[in-house]
């Protein structure tokens, strides 16, 4: 099991099978998700929103923004 020390400003230093299995090098980011009270997952955030681009196909028809503010106003109006 790996472990780090916090130090007196908060801060750890991740050990080294945890960064590369992380695939996270200096200067990338991590997240820590509560998963439960108490219990903490350390993601890596190091993707880049681009990589997203195609993850969604394209919408049966195009909708433009009258359209997008009627639905976001109705869902509101719903609550």
């Amino acid at each position: 099991m790996a472990t780090a020390v916090l130090s007196s400003k908060g801060q750890i230093t991740l050990p080294k099978e945890v960064r590369r299995k992380l695939g996270v090098e200096t200067g990338d980011r991590v997240e820590f998700v509560e998963t439960e009270e108490g219990m903490f997952a350390l993601i890596a955030a190091t993707r880049d929103i681009r990589e997203l681009k195609g993850a969604i196909g394209k919408p049966a028809r195009a909708v433009n923004v009258e359209d997008m503010n009627r639905a976001i106003t109705r869902r509101g109006a719903g609550r």
